[in-house]
């Protein structure tokens, strides 16, 4: 429950951004999902990409499904906070959205990539950075499979990639690993939570 002085420092604070990268595979969207639903004041930051819904995805609530030449025009017109190529899909974070839930004292998650975490982290430094791994590339692997979305060339794929991006944990503030995601979801939450309550 929020109190009384909580409510009043929220609304004349402004909002600050959480970053959540993770390997493809190790629950992030869901995490998020959680986070959003268990802690007031924070918002997810829908991206955009050019890649098209997976079953179940829908348009404006996991992902802004544009195509490329849309993608392309709204980094001509500076309206990507930060952007990237990703298994040869465009990916990106709407800078207008987020910049009005910060304004408006929402603390904001991004679900993104290490090399976009570090754009934004050289745009924003005062944004929190928490990777979510894995609790072993052999585990990942199996979540891949058991996924069913991507044939074994593709896995593979997206395991090199989980590696490369493990090379980045020193740049991160928080790890999480995500064993079980109950428990992931409580531990980012506490970190949330934490960072709340540092004076700013």
């Amino acid at each position: 429950m929020v109190t009384y002085t909580e409510k009043r420092r929220m609304a004349t604070r402004k909002g600050r951004l959480f970053i959540i990268s993770a390997p493809s595979g190790c629950g992030k969207t869901t995490l998020c999902e959680l986070l959003v639903k268990g802690i007031p004041r924070i918002a997810r930051s829908v991206s955009l990409t050019t890649r098209a819904p997976r079953r179940g995805e829908e348009h404006d609530r996991d992902y802004i499904f544009v195509s490329r030449a849309r993608f392309r025009q709204e980094i001509r017109d500076n309206n990507i906070l930060e952007w990237a190529i990703n298994f040869g899909h465009y990916y990106g974070t709407p800078k207008r959205r987020v910049s009005k839930l910060l304004k408006q004292g929402m603390d904001v998650i991004l679900a993104i990539d290490v090399k976009g975490a570090m754009k934004v982290r050289r745009h924003c430094p005062g944004s929190v950075l928490i990777f979510v791994a894995p609790p072993s590339i052999k585990e990942l692997r199996k979540r891949l499979k058991k996924r069913r979305t991507d044939d074994k060339r593709e896995i593979s794929k997206r395991i090199n990639t989980a590696q490369r991006e493990l090379e980045y944990l020193p740049k991160y503030d928080y790890v999480v690993i995500n064993d079980n995601i109950r428990r992931a979801a409580e531990r980012l939450k506490s970190i949330i939570l934490t960072e709340r309550c540092k004076t700013q």
